[in-house]
């Protein structure tokens, strides 16, 4: 059995991430109360502790706000993918979430570069994760 822990864990107030996730729609939680975009998904929001959250659809794009190129040690799953580069993208909807760039000019990404959400089927782990290109290859 292969170990899962750096792996998703979908729970009851994150499922409509991941459900959205495999249909390739990428969703934002969203406060109802106070209007607040909210990343990651969380069973409260984090800006008026409101309980009447809901879904956006977000348009995928945004932009490199930190990036880091790991040569070795990648994430438990991921160990075939060296080099593996890791990116805090801050999408057009004002949210930033971490995640991986792919692409073979991922390794050349600097922050302020334009990207796009992209999404990875992985049968191994029983998900599809949400993963950035460059939109403007180098």
């Amino acid at each position: 059995m292969a170990n899962t822990a750096s792996h998703p864990n979908p729970t009851a107030w994150s499922a409509p991430f991941w459900e959205a996730a495999a249909q390739r729609r990428l969703v934002i939680q969203h406060c109802r109360s106070c209007d607040a975009s909210i990343m990651y998904p969380k069973r409260v929001c984090p800006h008026c502790l409101g309980e009447d959250l809901g879904w956006r659809a977000s348009k995928g794009e945004g932009e490199i706000y930190s990036v880091t190129v790991q040569k070795a040690a990648p994430p438990t799953g991921f160990e075939d993918r060296l080099p593996y580069v890791i990116a805090i993208v801050r999408l057009d909807e004002d949210v930033q979430l971490m995640t991986n760039l792919i692409g073979s000019d991922a390794e050349h990404a600097e922050c302020g570069d334009r990207v796009t959400v992209d999404f990875e089927t992985r049968s191994d782990i029983g998900v599809t994760l949400p993963v950035f290109r460059l939109v403007n290859p180098k």
